[in-house]
């Protein structure tokens, strides 16, 4: 994480690194990362600041530069290892099923990486004009997005084996490799990092804002609407971001890949009970008027404001990992346990999501339909499907919606 900040510019003079060290070697930074990682952490603060709608053109930059980068440090590694014969042609160090699992966990890592935009994906698919208009989008854009982003990984980080042997194994972290490239060549490879690190550091500030900030603003805002907006929001969690010390995550990449399955543990359990209460149990029904509704009376207050079926299927799709999870960070647990853990996602996600409906059908819940009512594209204004008298209440709420995201 803090490469991502540093390695642009070391592409152009290297005195950072005599900067003196005053951080410990487990701390997983030094003083000249931390420097590096708090410059880009305050220069992120200003695109904070505009609401979703305008800071979409910082999305179309990266959505043309970050993969053009990315596929030129694909092919500088690849012509630097010899091609791609050589890269594929190494032996595989484990075999059978312990193969078999470390590509499942591989899988598990590569959907626990995306979760939290599972989770937090209607903070940006409110803004479609159609519902199709997310979902064809996102329907090829993720699948393949990931595919070329992993398999970019895989094979850089199988090339850094040969570049660099005396490694003793792969170099995990890309920004590492790149700063090797600093090391080895002259100015044409200086400015080559330079233009691939800038493109990470784009990437990564395009993953701040859609992974963390907005939604964080969002959920902040459903909490606490008097007092928060989306805008203040972010900026707490930017603040928070910074004082969890992130940079402790990358020590290595076992603490990484751990730090995504643990991740995904609590995200798989939220996406399970949305999905059941949305598809399965309410079959797409929303009463609009109600989701804006505070009375005791409204069909989304329950039990003073809490919605305990949620809580309860919440919690039984964490439960079913954390023997696993414990095992992961070193206890001594069954090999089973072991095993569920390693598809974690999966496992909260049915579990959570199955209690949900079960509790659901058991103590019933209104606003729910008994066959599949969705408001769909045929419908130009929402109120025509549910009450033609709130047609002036809707607007005005529109109205005020539009002014919240405004801020």
């Amino acid at each position: 994480m803090n490469r991502s900040r540093s390695a642009p510019i070391n592409s152009y003079s290297q005195d950072r690194e005599k900067i003196p060290n005053t951080f410990s070697e487990s701390s997983g930074t030094t003083t000249a990362d931390w420097v590096s990682f708090f410059i880009f952490w305050f220069c992120s603060l200003p695109a904070i600041w505009f609401p979703v709608h305008k800071v979409r053109h910082l999305f179309t930059v990266k959505s043309y530069f970050v993969p053009v980068a990315g596929i030129a440090f694909l092919i500088w590694t690849v012509v630097r290892a010899g091609g791609i014969g050589p890269i594929v042609r190494q032996k595989h160090t484990i075999h059978g099923s312990d193969l078999a699992w470390e590509f499942v966990k591989g899988v598990m890592s590569s959907i626990a990486n995306f979760a939290t935009l599972i989770v937090n994906d209607p903070d940006f698919t409110r803004f479609a004009a159609k519902p199709r208009d997310a979902f064809w989008s996102q329907l090829f854009a993720i699948p393949c997005g990931f595919a070329v982003t992993s398999f970019i990984g895989i094979v850089v980080s199988s090339a850094s084996t040969l570049i660099y042997p005396a490694e003793g194994g792969p170099i995990w972290d890309p920004l590492t490799l790149l700063e090797r490239y600093i090391d080895d060549g002259g100015s044409g490879q200086r400015f080559g990092v330079f233009v691939i690190a800038t493109a990470f550091s784009l990437a990564q500030l395009g993953t701040n804002i859609a992974a963390n900030s907005v939604s964080a603003g969002t959920d902040m805002t459903a909490l606490l609407p008097r007092y928060l907006n989306i805008r203040r929001g972010g900026y707490i969690c930017a603040a928070i971001g910074l004082a969890m010390c992130p940079y402790n995550l990358l020590t290595s990449a076992n603490q990484f890949t751990l730090y995504l399955s643990s991740y995904s543990v609590f995200l798989s359990s939220i996406a399970g009970v949305m999905i059941s209460d949305y598809y399965f149990v309410r079959q797409g029904y929303l009463d609009i008027k109600g989701l804006y509704d505070a009375r005791k009376t409204g069909p989304y207050y329950f039990i003073f404001g809490i919605h305990w079926r949620g809580y309860v299927a919440y919690i039984a799709g964490i439960l079913i990992n954390v023997v696993g999870f414990a095992g992961a960070i070193g206890r001594d647990v069954p090999v089973g346990a072991t095993y569920l853990f390693n598809v974690n996602f999966f496992g909260g996600f049915i579990v959570s999501s199955g209690v949900y409906w079960g509790l659901c059908q058991a103590f019933p819940i209104p606003a729910t339909s008994d066959k599949w009512l969705e408001v769909g594209e045929a419908i130009d204004e929402v109120y025509v499907a549910y009450d033609y008298r709130s047609r002036g209440t809707d607007e005005e709420g529109a109205k005020g919606l539009s002014e919240i995201s405004e801020q």
